[in-house]
């Protein structure tokens, strides 16, 4: 009687599983992938806009009015590109010295200070700031949401699946699972969306006016600096391999340029 249970309440939660993959695809613009999305991008700018507000709190703003007005000046050319004016657009300055920078959802964008002797220029700041916005617009941040509530269910299937099983079992099985849903699905998918962001942020970049080969540049200004500092093996990393990514940049700039560069 009691494995019946277990089988029923397994069974439903496969089925609610296959019920939300089904009913929560989409495309991602520019690329055309087919995404799984099971939060609305109402709930995630939401969650983008608290979360800045927030950050805004944790780092200090920089008031340098020059530095100020190139991050705001090329943003904006990057968000008129992107066309997506119901987003609360907003572009800020963090005095910090790590070589960061980030969209979140929404089009809150910041730009950490250390980041900025590796643009050294306006083109250099455009591949930064359209690489995060392509991460908004295609909406990773959904996604990665969407993948750990369906790693979660997962999880919870197999919690019933054993339960009265020996304690120890059901511990090393949920340890396994785990492991697997981390580097077998949530990293690897991480690196897609990486290279994605590259791809549709050199559209962008285009778009806006801007050379899209200062990309080639800016990320082999990256590579040298990041020399001699350890980095995880690339199977465990959230970002594609150094060479790897500016291949793909190379090869995908020739398309790029051709069909939505136009010099100004």
């Amino acid at each position: 009687m009691k494995n019946i249970r277990w089988l029923h309440r397994s069974g439903l939660i496969a089925v609610l599983a296959a019920l939300l993959v089904t009913s929560a695809c989409a495309t991602a613009p520019y690329t055309g992938r087919r995404q799984l999305l099971l939060t609305s991008e109402g709930h995630e700018n939401t969650l983008g806009y608290q979360a800045f507000s927030q950050i805004q709190k944790q780092y200090k703003v920089s008031h340098d009015p020059q530095l100020n007005e190139l991050v705001n000046r090329v943003g904006r050319r990057i968000a008129e590109a992107a066309n997506r004016p119901d987003y609360r657009w907003e572009f800020v300055v963090f005095e910090d010295n790590t070589p960061n920078a980030f969209c979140l959802p929404g089009g809150k964008v910041g730009i950490f200070t250390g980041i900025l002797k590796y643009t050294q220029d306006e083109p250099g700041l455009a591949v930064v700031i359209s690489h995060e916005v392509a991460h908004a617009l295609v909406r990773h941040a959904g996604e990665r949401m969407s993948q750990s509530m369906m790693a979660q269910l997962g999880s919870l299937g197999l919690g019933v699946a054993m339960a009265g099983q020996n304690p120890y079992a059901a511990q090393a099985a949920q340890q396994i699972y785990g492991l697997g849903a981390t580097v077998g699905v949530l990293l690897p998918y991480s690196r897609k969306q990486e290279l994605e962001a590259d791809e549709v942020g050199l559209i962008l970049m285009a778009k806006a006016g801007y050379d899209p080969e200062a990309a080639v540049g800016f990320w082999e200004r990256m590579v040298a600096g990041s020399k001699g500092r350890p980095k995880p093996p690339p199977f465990l990393s959230t970002h594609p391999t150094d060479q790897r990514r500016i291949q793909d940049i190379q090869r995908m700039l020739p398309r790029i340029k051709e069909k939505y560069y136009q010099k100004q």
